[in-house]
């Protein structure tokens, strides 16, 4: 069994309370965090391996260590909780489950970098959640654990959550700035990095909700204990978001190393059904899709799915079985990631919108026989090509639909129609 880090926590129903956290040892990294140098901190988290658990997979230590240290400016800690990549839902398990994990991260990232006010940025669909964190955050500041003088430490901290508006652009980490500070949530060009020239200017680092729930247990256990767990470069565990074809849907824990689809199988009991694999998709709508061969003979860790051509990306799992169309699924991720464009930059604003007619008049029956070479001719001209990376996000997993799956294109083609379209489970995303 998986060692459990983040969900150690979420059997229990009453953990989001902080009189029950703290029984079961919550804010315990407190005191040994107030008596060691931030620096040894950063250090510490840098030498366990935690990297980013929002999608990129950085190093979150080493973001850190960019934030100026001689600077009369104030230093901004933004919480990605915005969570709108497509099939992930494992944030929203922390902040409702366990939201005081949540803030205790806080604390030891804003301690160690020198940070005074944070912001938890939430998308707003997410009520549920911004109702336990509101109510985690007013307890933390009634017992001591935010405020000022924090536990007699001397170290202020001030947390707000900031409810987004429900735009996928603002889970990018300066649109989400952008919106913090009340302007359109568009990216911004880099350079400056936001650990420069962040929120209102200022030094910020941004980091999502599950990287930084996993600091309580590095501070607590140390960074080796961390560090022992997972593969060579891939360290510690990591929530996973599985849905699709699968007999239990959920968010499932795991270490780093396993074999891909054994953790799938294990955790979820298979394909619904006792239906055949067609395909996984192992980080969100925006990583390229696995066969079901790559799937059984790929370990999971972030070097070995880049091996395989796809992405860990945001630990959302999708699974395709034999009767789901991968038409519809490319129809359905285009029509989202168009509408979602910001439209500041010429090739994804134009690129995604000709992807999604293409593969709309496709699954329509109305296909033409060089559609799918259209596709895969277009793609090269949005990946790259852009302020950020919603374009690749569209381009990455369309190209792989069309050169794994061709034979699917090619039917629709010459059928005129969806031959999957009688099925209840035609599309994993729609």
């Amino acid at each position: 069994m998986s060692k459990k880090i983040l969900s150690e926590n979420f059997d229990n129903p009453d953990a989001y309370k902080l009189a029950v956290y703290e029984k079961l040892g919550g804010y315990r990294s407190l005191e040994k965090l107030f008596k060691t140098d931030p620096a040894s901190v950063i250090e510490d988290v840098k030498n366990s391996g935690l990297r980013g658990r929002g999608g990129a997979g950085f190093s979150a230590g080493m973001k850190w260590g960019f934030v100026p240290k001689d600077t009369d400016k104030p230093k901004y800690l933004c919480v990605n909780a915005d969570e709108g990549e497509p099939g992930t839902f494992k944030d929203r398990k922390i902040m409702v489950q366990d939201p005081h994990k949540l803030i205790e991260g806080i604390i030891i990232c804003s301690y160690a970098v020198g940070i005074g006010t944070a912001y938890i940025y939430v998308r707003g669909e997410y009520v549920t959640p911004i109702n336990r964190l509101q109510g985690a955050i007013d307890e933390a500041y009634a017992s001591g654990y935010l405020g000022k003088n924090i536990r007699g430490s001397g170290f202020d901290l001030d947390v707000f959550i900031h409810r987004g508006a429900g735009a996928y652009i603002c889970g990018e980490e300066t649109g989400l700035i952008e919106s913090i500070e009340g302007k359109k949530g568009q990216p911004r060009p880099k350079p400056p990095f936001p650990a420069v020239i962040g929120l209102f200017n200022c030094p910020t680092v941004v980091n999502n909700v599950e990287t930084l729930s996993n600091l309580p247990f590095i501070i607590n256990e140390g960074w080796e204990a961390y560090a022992s767990l997972g593969t060579e470069k891939s360290k510690g565990t990591m929530l996973f978001s599985i849905s699709g074809m699968v007999e239990r849907p959920g968010v499932y824990e795991q270490e780093f190393g396993v074999n891909l689809w054994e953790f799938i199988e294990n955790a979820t009991g298979g394909v619904k059904g006792g239906r055949k694999l067609k395909g996984v998709v192992p980080g969100g709508s925006s990583s390229p899709i696995l066969t079901a061969e790559e799937a059984r003979n790929t370990i999971l860790d972030y070097e070995s799915i880049a091996a395989a051509g796809s992405m860990l990306g945001s630990g959302a799992i999708m699974v395709f079985s034999e009767d789901n169309c991968i038409v519809k699924a490319l129809q359905v991720i285009s029509r989202f990631y168009a509408h979602e464009s910001c439209g500041q930059c010429p090739p994804c604003r134009e690129g995604t919108y000709w992807i999604a007619r293409v593969a709309e008049r496709m699954e329509e029956g109305e296909g033409n026989p060089g559609d799918p070479d259209l596709i895969l001719d277009v793609c090269p001209h949005l990946m790259g090509m852009t302020v950020c990376v919603l374009a690749d996000a569209l381009a990455m997993p369309a190209k792989s639909y069309v050169e794994k799956f061709r034979d699917e294109f090619d039917q629709h083609i010459k059928e005129k129609r969806c031959p999957y379209a009688s099925s209840a489970a035609s599309s994993v995303m729609g």
